[in-house]
């Protein structure tokens, strides 16, 4: 168990993320069975999460996060997906976006459960 903790840690890297120790840790016991291989599938798929929300998304707000250039410099005209109803929702498709203005939301929690529902254990449990 501790070791598929930190495998999601490894296979995570540098990614912005949302998920907490306590996450990993539950993340963890829920893969008992995976191999290493098989948890590098569910990050990447879990990775591709934010992507697919800014692809789906018909509203943008300005929000304050890292440049793309410089991550120890903060911007305050970046552009992350939100729904129609939040304040500052401004309708466009992502396409309208300036590539280095765009903030893809982080790596959550829900996205690592989607995740694991589309990602089976390749290791035989019988063994």
């Amino acid at each position: 168990e501790p070791a598929r903790q930190i495998m999601f840690k490894l296979h995570l890297g540098s990614t912005r993320h949302t998920l907490t120790d306590q996450d990993l840790r539950d993340l963890a016991k829920r893969t008992d069975g995976y191999s290493g291989a098989d948890l590098g599938v569910v990050v990447r798929d879990a990775i591709y999460e934010p992507v697919r929300k800014v692809q789906q998304a018909t509203h943008f707000r300005r929000v304050r996060g890292p440049s793309h250039s410089d991550p120890s410099v903060e911007l305050d005209d970046l552009w992350t997906p939100c729904s129609p109803g939040m304040p500052g929702a401004v309708e466009m498709d992502w396409m309208k976006v300036d590539p280095e203005k765009l903030l893809e939301p982080p790596v959550c929690r829900d996205d690592m459960e989607r995740a694991l529902i589309h990602t089976k254990p390749t290791v035989n449990q019988d063994s």
